[in-house]
């Protein structure tokens, strides 16, 4: 045996057919992991790229079903405001109102409510703290409070915007739900609050034009577009308020209206409040003073008295009517003790220096069932035709005898809503049309485009006054009663040809003269009455001082009325509290601001020639042939009446044909009637 290095033994590895079987499904399995695993990596990547680009890299916007549906889209820019006038946000019925130029005054707001079903909160305590993090308003434990209820439905905030609630609803609390809804919205805060009004919490008007046109406004997108110009309005609220507080009156109102459609350009009521807050005014500031409050209206009335008589053929410029105190029960009627009037006065300076006696005389010259006629037909018996539902019921006699016809005549004995003053003076001045005031724009066909100041005017001297002139003195109709909506004729154009020149004396010669604005050519009538008290009996020494105004008179386009509720005397004033030193320089404030607003500028080149124009003397001569009216020739003057026997169908008409002394038992059984006092001592 040879000697060596030893061999390793060698092993003899037999693999049996199960060790073969199982290595095999081993090596399968491990494959198919492999696959799967690639599989899922692949699904995993894919998930995860599209969330990069989805959320990093170009984030989606969430689909609309994934957010409230009244979430709007987020506006677009628009520097130019050429939405304004089209102006309506998505999911948002009512519709907006606007001014005449497209400027907003009411809107309604996306808004969402916020309420959680208790049962499905899983953290009460947790969920109150996120809450507080986008609403830091709400009380944290009155939260918690809330959602530990079993109940399944709880509010926890009203009226949020779209943008907390956009901000709620990515905290991604469970329970927490949506409710759409909108809020009126009155971005101008106090501007027109009396006129717009308000709505209630389910958006139904309540006041002002949301209550009357909330059919309208709910049912039509379509911004409503009203008449008025709040560039206009902010002026006359500033000019009021100015003189409210100069001559600390409790109150005041004044009116802009066009005198040849009948559109309000502004209205205002002082003390006012903020639409915004309306539930919470004052009930005297809520008080709209232009359509419900009721005031005698003073001399303002003598603009109807005079209208009438010169329509009816009763009066002429030329006639006179006597200025002495009328005594008439326990009652005088006068004017002021510091008045010097002529024993007789003209037409024309029974209207500058507005002389209550002499207006007296002219109404009994009338007689009382044709001045019933004439105020019904100039709407004085009812309401104002206006978009407001707070319009109020003129204040009129139920009896109408002697003592009435006087004091009605000089504005005594009445009252009427501003509104209804400014509706009669514009009827007086526009061609004779009686036009429905309105808050609505009206339709271009019914638009006026500014009427220029300077039209050629003749350099020679006015022709004398005479019935003929009068006829020829009247212009064009401004005013097509055909085509305006409610308008109808009650004055001939010839007669308001003249009362324009009348309402023009009163400012250049008469009571007037501090409402002049150069340029402008104002017209207008004084109007002063004391106040009734609490018990019925006139207060001394506090007054309603008004002022009824047109301009320009050549060419008549707007009516300002301005009104003070018992103002104050200043030193300014030496102790006077009548409209000629308060209201009057109130409306020619307001005229020189804004008529270059309305695209009415102040006449430079020849003012002079247009007021020789319209000039009309205070003492018209009498034409020949025409015996006037005056000394000896008063049919009005009780002591002229011829006597009448009483029968069983004796009325008020027939009261005024009565003898003296029957006429003055007749007046003091009147008298003893409960009733307002006639008016003592008050010029306008």
């Amino acid at each position: 045996m040879r000697d060596g290095p030893s061999r390793p033994a060698r092993m003899d590895v037999r693999v049996t057919g199960d060790d073969l079987r199982t290595r095999t499904a081993r090596e399968r399995t491990q494959s198919r992991l492999l696959i799967m695993s690639a599989g899922f990596f692949g699904l995993f990547g894919a998930v995860a790229l599209k969330l990069s680009f989805a959320t990093v890299i170009a984030p989606m916007a969430p689909e609309q079903r994934q957010i409230a549906p009244q979430v709007p889209p987020i506006p677009h820019s628009d520097p130019k405001g050429m939405m304004a006038g089209d102006f309506a946000l998505p999911q948002v019925h009512r519709a907006t109102v606007t001014d005449r130029n497209g400027q907003v005054l009411a809107i309604s707001l996306p808004v969402a409510q916020v309420y959680a079903n208790p049962q499905e909160m899983i953290d009460a305590q947790d969920t109150a703290k996120k809450l507080r993090t986008v609403l830091p308003k709400l009380d944290e434990a009155e939260l918690i409070r809330r959602l530990s209820t079993k109940k399944q439905f709880v509010y926890l905030a009203r009226d949020i915007s779209p943008m907390q609630e956009i901000a709620i609803n990515n905290l991604g609390i469970p329970g927490i739900y949506f409710e759409p809804g909108e809020r009126r919205h009155y971005p101008l805060g106090r501007v027109a609050s009396h006129i717009l009004g308000a709505v209630d919490i389910d958006d139904h008007g309540v006041a002002g034009i949301e209550r009357s046109m909330d059919k309208r406004l709910d049912s039509d997108r379509t911004p409503l577009r009203l008449s008025l110009d709040v560039r206009i309005q902010a002026v006359v609220r500033e000019e009021l308020a100015a003189a409210k507080d100069l001559f600390q009156a409790i109150g005041a109102c004044a009116i802009v209206m066009d005198v040849n459609t009948g559109e309000i350009i502004a209205m205002v009521s002082l003390p006012d409040y903020d639409a915004n807050d309306f539930g919470r005014a004052d009930p005297d500031a809520r008080f709209n003073r232009a359509v419900t409050g009721m005031y005698e209206p003073g001399s303002t009335f003598k603009l109807q008295t005079a209208a009438m008589a010169l329509q009816l053929g009763v009066a002429h410029p030329w006639d006179r009517f006597s200025s002495i105190p009328i005594h008439i029960g326990r009652f005088t009627i006068s004017d002021m003790r510091t008045d010097h009037f002529a024993p007789w006065l003209t037409l024309n300076e029974v209207m500058a220096y507005s002389s209550n006696p002499a207006a007296a005389h002219m109404a009994l010259d009338v007689g009382a069932q044709r001045q019933q006629t004439w105020l019904r037909d100039m709407g004085f018996f009812a309401p104002v035709p206006i978009e407001l539902p707070e319009a109020g019921r003129p204040i009129v006699p139920r009896t109408w005898g002697i003592s009435t016809v006087m004091t009605v005549g000089f504005g005594h004995g009445v009252a009427e809503p501003p509104l209804a003053i400014v509706r009669g003076t514009a009827a007086t001045v526009n061609g004779g049309i009686l036009l429905h005031p309105t808050l609505m724009a009206r339709d271009a066909d019914h638009a006026n485009d500014p009427v220029g100041l300077t039209p050629a005017v003749a350099e020679a001297a006015p022709p004398t006054l005479t019935p003929a002139v009068i006829t020829a003195a009247s212009t064009e109709d401004k005013v097509d009663a055909a085509t305006m909506p409610g308008a109808t004729r009650v004055i001939s154009p010839e007669t308001s040809a003249l009362l324009r020149r009348i309402l023009r004396l009163d400012v250049t010669k008469g009571t007037g003269k501090t409402a002049e604005s150069p340029g402008y050519f104002v017209g207008g009538k004084t109007g002063t009455a004391e106040k009734i008290g609490p018990h019925g009996g006139y207060l001394k020494h506090v007054n309603i001082a008004a002022f009824t105004s047109i301009f320009p008179m050549n060419a008549p386009r707007y009516a300002v009325y301005v009104m003070l509720d018992s103002p104050k005397p200043t030193p300014q004033t030496h102790g006077w509290t009548t409209a000629a030193w308060n209201s009057a320089p109130t409306v020619s404030k307001i005229v020189t601001r804004i008529g270059p607003m309305l695209g009415l500028f102040p006449n430079t080149t020849n003012p002079q020639a247009v007021d020789d124009a319209m000039a009309i003397p205070l003492e018209p001569a009498v034409p020949r042939g025409y015996r006037p009216l005056g000394p000896g020739n008063d049919p009005g003057d009780p002591r002229n009446q011829p006597k009448a026997p009483k029968t069983p169908a004796h009325d008020a008409t027939h009261t005024a044909a009565l003898p003296p002394r029957a006429r003055l038992h007749a007046a003091r059984a009147e008298q003893a009637a409960p009733r307002r006092p006639t008016h003592p001592e008050v010029r306008g």
